[in-house]
């Protein structure tokens, strides 16, 4: 026999739900923004005033598409209606957030690699030609 959920008790799996995934998005959050710093200014050719507020707009945009997306899934998915569903339904929700997060940290880091890319080739001198090389005064 299982036993029901009472109202109260689905939601405490709620508040569960919300407590984790807040928590998770807000760890992100925080070691984005720490560890991407020094990315950042270099990609911002030492700016470090650019780059500490690209950052900070960063994790602003991060917490509100991450909360926003927390928030919104919350209604979708069945109610669990005993503790074993209880169980499978934070499972999915929070699992789900975690990869939705990740492919969020992936994202950033492949538009910010490009950007940076884009970056030192714009700061990399010209080639020179092999007859340049050997004959500089020509």
């Amino acid at each position: 026999m299982t036993l029901a959920l009472t109202d109260y008790a689905l939601t405490g799996v709620y508040a569960i739900y919300i407590a984790i995934s807040v928590g998770v998005t807000i760890w992100v959050a925080r070691t984005l923004h720490k560890n991407g710093r020094t990315f950042l200014v270099d990609a911002m050719h030492g700016n470090e005033t650019l780059a500490d507020s690209i950052n900070h707009l960063l994790v602003v945009g991060f917490y509100l598409i991450n909360l926003g997306f927390v928030s919104m899934f919350l209604r979708y998915g069945d109610t669990p209606h005993n503790l074993p569903n209880a169980a499978l339904f934070l499972s999915t929700k929070v699992g789900i957030v975690l990869i939705v997060l990740g492919f969020m940290h992936f994202m950033n880091i492949a538009v910010f690699n490009k950007w940076r890319s884009a970056s030192l080739l714009e700061t990399r001198p010209a080639p020179v030609s092999p007859s340049e090389r050997t004959n500089p005064a020509a």
